[in-house]
């Protein structure tokens, strides 16, 4: 019997079976357990949800002589009520992107804990679980439609310890904004997403040891690495919930239009546009983040070395709604106007890749700090244009990251 009841007659033993609520709004990334820990029922008393479902068929029921809030016959019926609140909880105006960072990085940390979780189930042997992805997915594209670059910029910045998982995540994001500049409708996109987020659910059956290696892998070592795909794509056919479109990348993320890809060397024809897209999202987010044996490359910098790989890598048409998606200087990018004062982009143009708005704070000419001042390149009449790009590793600014999201800290 499916029941709703009060969170306060929560009691262990019972199996949980949706929280009532946001998904943003519980510390748990799955929505469906058996309640082990009393300190899990505290967790949930400290959050804002006031009820739950629980299945009494599978767990605990509530104490006798307690009534519940409902009943419902049907999992279809739950299923219908939870997804009319969410409709109505959703927020998908744009907004700067200023405003969406806080989110962003709580959405962040919420996708990184749901990852890890998922790759611990496949390494101990477990059919991965990937029915709690899909709120997550739901999050992140509903931040992306507020402001595709926050939640984009955050996910690029990672740890060596949380590399693996923070990679999917910003994979994931790549992957949604990427559908929505290419128009797919929103099954397509959401499938992009979930697509992004288990492309390398493979790395968690590699060796520890090879996979978080410090240094540059040997031809052995690589050997084993490229398996990945290959391995992800068997995991996740003993999962459940996980469609052909998925699985299609997971295998073939690393398959390269002029056939030098791998694990079946297939050419442009035969890779098919999700497989494509989730190679330039791929290859975007490994070159742009810090790893322990190499500092990631600057976003704009990357984007034109990527535009040079285009013929034999990439699919032209992809990438250049890619670009599109982020911009020519994603945010985080240092560049340099024609007046000699460096900037850190924060915000793309809906009028043009070429005029973001840019937080000025250094002077080449005085070689020294300036107040920090907002340029809307976009504005009428604004007299500053770019001069270039800048590499950040020439100037080793300690606070960029407080410069572009306007936060001392980072998320992680």
């Amino acid at each position: 019997m499916l029941k709703k009841i009060s969170v306060k007659q929560l009691s262990v033993g019972m199996h949980l079976k949706e929280f009532c609520g946001s998904w943003m709004e519980h510390p748990f990334w799955r929505n469906s357990f058996v309640i082990t820990n009393p300190k899990d029922i505290d967790a949930i008393l400290a959050s804002s949800i006031k009820e739950v479902w629980i299945d009494s068929s599978k767990g605990l029921d509530i104490a006798p002589g307690e009534s519940a809030v409902s009943e419902a016959e049907s999992d279809a019926q739950v299923d219908a009520e939870l997804n009319i609140a969410a409709i109505e909880q959703r927020q998908t105006a744009p907004v700067r992107a200023s405003a969406e960072i806080a989110r962003a990085a709580k959405i962040c940390a919420q996708s990184k804990r749901a990852v890890a979780s998922m790759f611990q189930e496949a390494r101990m042997g477990k059919a991965v679980d990937t029915a709690g992805a899909q709120r997550l997915v739901e999050e992140i594209s509903d931040s992306i439609s507020r402001n595709p670059s926050a939640l984009i910029s955050l996910a690029r910045l990672k740890t060596a310890d949380d590399y693996t998982y923070m990679h999917s995540v910003a994979v994931c994001a790549l992957m949604i904004a990427l559908a929505k500049q290419l128009k797919l409708d929103e099954a397509q996109t959401r499938s992009a997403g979930i697509a992004g987020l288990l492309h390398d659910m493979g790395k968690a059956l590699m060796p520890m040891d090879v996979l978080n290696k410090p240094g540059k892998l040997t031809d052995e070592e690589f050997s084993i690495i490229k398996t990945h795909p290959e391995e992800g794509y068997k995991l996740l056919l003993d999962s459940t919930g996980v469609n052909d479109m998925a699985l299609d990348v997971v295998l073939h993320h690393h398959e390269k239009t002029d056939g030098s890809g791998y694990p079946e060397h297939l050419e442009d024809s035969g890779i098919s546009l999700f497989a494509k897209m989730g190679a330039v999202c791929d290859v975007y987010d490994a070159i742009t983040s810090n790893r322990p044996y190499k500092t990631g490359w600057d976003p704009a910098e990357s984007l034109r070395k990527m535009a040079e790989w285009v013929n034999g890598h990439f699919d032209p048409t992809v990438f250049q709604a890619f670009v599109k998606s982020l911009g020519i200087y994603p945010i985080g990018s240092l560049i340099k106007l024609n007046s000699g004062r460096l900037g850190i982009v924060i915000e793309q143009s809906e009028k043009s890749l070429l005029t973001p708005r840019i937080k000025v704070f250094f002077s080449t000419r005085s070689n020294a700090r300036i107040k920090p001042e907002i340029v809307d390149l976009s504005r009428q009449g604004c007299p500053e244009k770019i001069a270039n790009r800048e590499d950040p590793e020439k100037w080793n600014f300690p606070d960029l990251y407080e410069l572009w999201s306007g936060t001392h800290e980072s998320p992680r």
